[in-house]
């Protein structure tokens, strides 16, 4: 029996064209609930390789006690069971034409006052081959430009994945920037809570600094593979099928376009 389709030609087309879609209310309000209290529980200690704050650290730097947790599939069921969440997973399958593998979750605090995140391509990461990854951007508090909100540079999902440049560390809490074509500009992709946007592994993006004086920007990230692709980096795997089996993929050696030695000294 096949699946009835949950995206409109207009969606499909927006997302081939533009290389992105936000899909309102994706999350159902208990949903996000409960992904507030799990996290707001992982706030509160240490979980070493994966959430390392410093508990009591000054307010000169909010990233520093919120720093971003990695793969928390890898050790909370329930991050494990959303990064598999059905709705998400049901617009992955039309997007990519086929099932998604779950590759990485991540959750993201961005208290006020913390800095942005420079553009640059999520594949250039992943390198996931031959296909993309594609990114579910979950907004668990409203994201706008006040407080944040995440940054696209429209129909640059076509655009080869680039070696970065350096990035501005008193506005980018990590290393590498993407300078967008001249013909193409970064736009806020405004977003209440429980909509997630949807993007290409080539697609230009990044954030805002939160210049609020009392909102957090907290978001659910998670990414994904096609389920036909063969390699993927090795920090990324195992990945997941919709019901949980483990897949192991090639492990992708490729240094990509700057080469094995600027992901040497420059890591993501």
């Amino acid at each position: 029996m096949s699946k009835a389709k949950v995206l409109t030609t207009e969606q499909l087309e927006q997302f081939e064209t533009e290389g992105y879609l936000i899909i309102r209310g994706l999350f159902r309000k208990e949903e996000l609930a409960e992904i507030e209290e799990v996290f707001e529980e992982i706030s509160q200690t240490a979980v070493p390789g994966y959430f390392e704050p410093e508990l009591d650290r000054a307010a000169d730097d909010p990233l520093k006690r919120y720093p971003r947790v990695m793969h928390p599939h890898r050790f909370n069921d329930k991050a494990m069971r959303y990064m598999l969440h059905q709705p998400v997973l049901a617009v992955l399958r039309e997007l990519y034409g086929e099932p998604a593998l779950a590759a990485q979750s991540m959750f993201y605090y961005k208290p006020p006052g913390s800095r942005g995140q420079a553009l640059h391509q999520d594949n250039f990461y992943l390198k996931v081959e031959p296909g993309n990854c594609i990114a579910a951007w979950t907004a668990i508090d409203a994201a706008d430009e006040e407080n944040g909100a995440l940054l696209v540079v429209p129909k640059t999902s076509q655009h080869e994945i680039s070696c970065p440049e350096t990035a501005d560390e008193q506005e980018s809490f990590t290393t590498h920037y993407i300078k967008p074509p001249k013909d193409k500009t970064a736009i806020p992709a405004v977003m209440g809570k429980g909509d997630v946007l949807f993007f290409n592994g080539n697609l230009i993006h990044g954030s805002y600094r939160n210049r609020s004086k009392n909102r957090f920007r907290r978001a659910f990230i998670c990414h994904y593979a096609n389920e036909s692709a063969v390699r993927i980096a090795s920090h990324y795997r195992p990945l997941f099928k919709e019901d949980g089996t483990i897949v192991y993929l090639e492990s992708n050696p490729d240094g990509g376009p700057c080469g094995s030695e600027f992901e040497t000294l420059y890591p993501h």
